[in-house]
């Protein structure tokens, strides 16, 4: 038998691991490493950290096996809220995990060409660089499918959160409005050529990031409001 208390506990900790994997593999090392609009370069950067590209597959693996769990220790504390809601929360979060798994073979396939007294008896340079761009491309396509699905349980997440009374539900609301600024952005990376370059993703995609993160930080500090029945 485990309380609600340490499945919260659990709970936060992983959320912990997926937002601090997340952040140094999709935001810090992206940042650092690449140019989308210079291959050259970003070849070179990659080709001097490639210490720090291999660290951002790692942190990516470690990421998305956290996320395998999370979802599932959630249903365990959240179920008693709503069961309907708790398995499409469950089932929208554990679609993402393979598409995201997957993806990270355009990386590795980055890794392959990296080597270049192999690569280059098959490309020239400029080629080389030209087949890393196309692959990181690939990834970021794939990291957009998988976005629609990192946007999609939140809406259920959201809902059970603020309908618990044992969790706040300022932060369920966060989270539900969460939900549409990921599928804002989606939408708009779809439609929208250089949607990046108007600037709102960052904005609507704060509720998200405030949500999850204050949701971390209460499961793993705080827990539960009130003592919950346990379940095994």
């Amino acid at each position: 038998m485990i309380s609600n208390q340490k499945i919260a506990r659990i709970s936060g900790l992983l959320y912990l691991v997926v937002v601090l994997t997340g952040i140094f593999s999709l935001a810090y090392v992206p940042k650092v490493l690449f140019d989308w609009n210079n291959a050259a370069l970003t070849f070179k950067n990659i080709i001097s950290s490639e210490l720090l590209f291999r660290l951002s597959i790692m942190s990516s693996v470690i990421c998305y096996t956290a996320f395998l769990f999370l979802p599932v220790f959630l249903y365990k504390l959240l179920r008693q809220v709503d069961a309907f809601y708790a398995k499409l929360m469950v089932l929208l979060a554990l679609v993402s995990v393979p598409i995201s798994f997957a993806n990270l073979q355009n990386k590795l396939a980055v890794l392959s060409l990296l080597n270049l007294q192999d690569s280059q008896k098959q490309y020239s340079i400029t080629e080389l660089q030209s087949k890393v761009m196309f692959y990181l491309n690939q990834y970021d396509n794939g990291i957009l499918v998988s976005m629609l699905f990192w946007g999609l349980w939140l809406l259920p997440f959201g809902y059970l959160v603020y309908k618990s009374g044992f969790l706040p539900k300022f932060l369920g609301i966060l989270l539900m409005f969460g939900c549409f600024g990921y599928l804002i952005n989606f939408t708009g990376n779809i439609v929208i050529k250089n949607y990046s370059a108007i600037g709102i993703s960052k904005f609507v995609s704060l509720p998200a990031s405030l949500g999850e993160i204050g949701i971390c930080l209460w499961l793993l500090t705080v827990g539960i409001k009130s003592k919950q029945k346990n379940y095994g």
